[in-house]
């Protein structure tokens, strides 16, 4: 059972990242900050937000001891701050100035990585805060690192489909071609495993691509060998572009976030679906599990931050509160809507729910008069917060009752489009996401070439489609 026990909603633009320390969670957003929360009561410690960057931070990182925090940002630099205070310690720029879309520290904090959007890859050393190593990659931005256990690879993944796997002298020693169109993320899992064909020890990897999937590797890191890379699967849960992934700390699931909407949270070992969440409102940007407690941290375009409570005693495929709204809200048994409660923070009001035998067709019939005559919920604000939900649940059955037609959504939100556009690749996406695209890169969202020119042109065709299917829905 996943279940969603907290809500973060502080920044005012979209949520890129999120990373957990042993007591502290941060997050960074388009709107230029760092937060940082306590995983104690999830409020927001006193010296948030971090403010310093310039423009828009992509990415943030605790150091293994969780008193260095990391940043990067697309004014160029990495900044290090004290995890403690929040004093800014350093700022680190980019050889290039390129916007620095992803940063990652060594196992033992000797390094911290740098990646950016020209290629450029920096290892800086974290005692002498200088430039220790630099390297490219071919084609492309290098949007995603992980680095191997023990700290002597890493793994870093680009724009243009390539997995490279380096060492810490900055060698190549490995190239392959992962994902078409692009990989968005990485992550190593710490616990090994063994291959039964030659004894040896291997590593899993998971990556996630613009192809919608999550690829599954086996990596034997070997000073003596070198390295191997080794295609272990393909999990296709996923009905879009996947931009997270991320193993647990025992490396028993992994889990995705993508522009669906939703997370899915697998079983490692079988490739199982052990739960899928669907409470974020735009595409999922990042995930990331606790490392000492069974918690889960989900940010989205839509300006939150989920966080989850994990049930580890009972990984049962399919168990989800989402599960439940694949059944008809009016079939729901009164458990699903106990799960439904929990879910929007309403977990108060199970047991009188339960009282009342409040099954779905009961809870679609609720009103603000059957709340306070029947239920006898007396607080005013109580009876709107239960009501809005229930109002959002309804939307949400008209929405699925009538899906939107393919054609209609943005290729990079997956949402109806208000304003859309046509781009010099002859796609239309909405302007908004559109041109905060192509504030970042100047490649296609959809083949991954390069655009020959940023001019966005109004597409009225499609806007007076939308329009006219929008009407016959409110008939």
């Amino acid at each position: 059972m996943a279940t969603l026990i907290h809500t973060l909603a502080d920044h005012s633009e979209d949520v890129n990242y999120c990373a957990f320390s042993s007591s502290c969670l941060a997050t960074c957003s388009l709107d230029k900050t760092i937060r940082v929360y306590s995983l104690s009561n999830f409020t927001e410690l006193p010296y948030s937000p971090l403010k310093g960057h310039t423009y828009a931070v992509h990415c943030c990182c605790f150091s293994p001891s969780g008193r260095v925090l990391a940043s990067c940002s697309t004014d160029g630099t990495a900044a290090l701050w004290d995890a403690r205070d929040g004093r800014r310690l350093a700022v680190l720029q980019q050889p290039g100035a390129s916007p620095v879309r992803v940063c990652r520290f060594s196992p033992q904090a000797t390094y911290l990585l740098a990646g950016a959007a020209d290629g450029s890859v920096v290892l800086w050393n974290m005692q002498s805060l200088k430039l220790h190593r630099s390297g490219n990659v071919k084609g492309g931005s290098l949007v995603a690192c992980a680095f191997s256990p023990s700290g002597n690879f890493f793994v870093t993944g680009s724009s243009s489909g390539d997995l490279t796997i380096w060492d810490d002298k900055m060698r190549c020693l490995c190239n392959e071609k992962a994902h078409d169109l692009g990989v968005t993320c990485c992550d190593i899992s710490s616990h090994p495993v063994s291959d039964s064909e030659n004894g040896f020890q291997y590593f899993q990897m998971a990556s996630c691509g613009q192809d919608n999937q999550i690829k599954l590797w086996l990596i034997l890191f070997a000073d003596f060998l070198g390295v191997e890379l080794k295609y272990k699967c393909t999990l296709n849960g996923h009905s879009a572009p996947v931009l997270a992934c991320a193993f647990s700390c025992d490396g028993q699931m992994i889990v995705s976030g993508s522009v669906d909407k939703c997370v899915i949270i697998y079983e490692t070992s079988t490739g199982n679906t052990l739960h899928t969440l669907s409470q974020h409102t735009r595409y999922v940007t990042t995930c990331a599990f606790a490392p000492h407690s069974p918690l889960l941290a989900t940010g989205s375009m839509d300006k939150t931050v989920h966080i989850w409570q994990l049930d580890l005693r009972q990984p049962c495929a399919g168990d989800t509160v989402e599960n439940a709204s694949k059944v008809a809200v009016e079939d729901w048994s009164e458990d699903d809507v106990s799960a439904w409660l929990c879910a929007q923070d309403l977990a108060d009001f199970v047991g009188l729910f339960k009282m009342n035998n409040i099954d779905g067709k009961e809870l679609l019939n609720l009103t603000k008069e059957s709340l306070a005559n029947e239920l006898k919920i007396e607080s005013l604000g109580q009876r709107s917060k239960v009501l809005k939900k229930i109002e959002e649940l309804r939307m949400t059955m008209i929405s699925v009752s009538v899906p939107v037609p393919d054609e209609f959504l943005c290729p990079i939100t997956r949402e109806l489009m208000n304003d859309p556009v046509i781009a010099t690749d002859g796609y239309s996406y909405e302007r908004e996401a559109m041109e905060n695209w192509i504030s970042n890169r100047r490649s296609s969202p959809m083949t991954n070439l390069p655009l020959h020119s940023l001019m966005l042109t109004p597409n009225r065709t499609l806007k007076m489609a939308i329009s006219r299917w929008l009407e016959t829905q409110q008939k």
